[in-house]
Parts: structure tokens; sequence; C-alpha cells
């Protein structure tokens, strides 16, 4: 998947706290074709400085590639034309295998150790929430609403051409019965 001029994705996180959350969801915005992460608050900063909490989660190098920045407000940080969506388990919300992705988003989810402030639910264009039994870890859940995006859209790119380039170099595995 491709975003085009037309399509935008821009992760917003609240207040994130750990080093591991947020480099897997740098991770997983390489993965899925992120244009840009920006978080709030100021623990994720102390965190990574500590360097006690630090594991190399973003082993494909993505925040090289895609801007992770610290703002003061995420609704002052709203790409222009995207819709924005948060992401949390609220009373309310629109499950997510019912949710139609928009094609410019602005995803925001709350912090590890809690929610998304009502005032940014009350900003929000649409709520949506993944049906689980207990909530997930935040890296969890980016990665399970972008795969849900993917999912959904026409614009899939999907061959053999993708697996080579998007696995990992110790990986040179065939499925051997479909190959005549």
């Amino acid at each position: 998947m491709v975003n085009s001029p037309f399509q935008q994705v821009t992760i917003g996180l609240v207040n994130p706290k750990t080093p591991v959350n947020v480099g897997g969801i740098m991770r997983a915005a390489g993965c899925y074709n992120v244009d840009n992460v920006c978080y709030t608050g100021k623990r994720y900063e102390l965190a990574a400085k500590s360097g006690d909490a630090q594991y190399d989660v973003d082993t494909k190098d993505a925040a090289k590639r895609i801007p992770l920045v610290g703002v003061e407000s995420l609704l002052d940080s709203v790409p222009d034309g995207a819709t924005i969506i948060c992401v949390d388990l609220v009373v309310g919300a629109t499950p997510l295998p019912l949710f139609i992705h928009p094609d410019n988003a602005f995803y925001i989810f709350g912090p590890e150790d809690g929610t998304i402030p009502q005032q940014l639910i009350d900003a929000a264009d649409d709520v949506v929430y993944v049906p689980t039994v207990g909530c997930m870890n935040l890296a969890a859940s980016v990665n399970v609403l972008l795969y849900d995006r993917l999912a959904k859209t026409s614009q899939l790119k999907a061959d053999d051409e993708l697996i080579k380039q998007s696995r990992d170099n110790n990986n040179r595995t065939k499925v051997k019965h479909w190959l005549k």
C-alpha cells in the first residue's frame, strides 16, 4: 500500500510512557506507510533518555524515515484536511470492524496507563475501539488499527515481490507445494 497525495496517515499519541511502545509504533508506522507520528507530554522523552527501558524495537529504522515529533497540542497538529479519529475503549465508540477509514486520517491513541482526554474525544470526527476482552498494549493497538486500514483498502499491493522486500534477511522460505 502506498499513500497517494490524497491519502495521508498521521498517528497522534497522548503522553506515551515507554520507548518500547513508541519504538513498536514507529516500526508499525514503517510497515503501514504512516506519514508522521507526533506525541504530547514528557514521559516518553524522559524514559528514552534514562536508557533503562531502551530496547531496539524499531529494527527497520522507520524513525529515520518517518518524523517522530513532540508537540504541545495534538489538536494544533492535525494535518490540513485530516479526519480526526480517536482510538480507545470509550463508551459509544464504533467497533473497528464496522469502521470505514477516511483517506486522510489523524489517528489519536491514549497513553498506556490512561485514556484520551475528553477534549480530544469531543473534537474527533469518529471514535473507534478494537472489540477485545481487556485492553491491548499501545503499540499492539496501533498495529491492529493500521492493519485494519490496510485490509480494507482497495490499493492493496500483495504479491511475492512484496514478501521478498518485506521479510527479514534470514528468511528465504518458499511454499514448495505451490511451486510447479
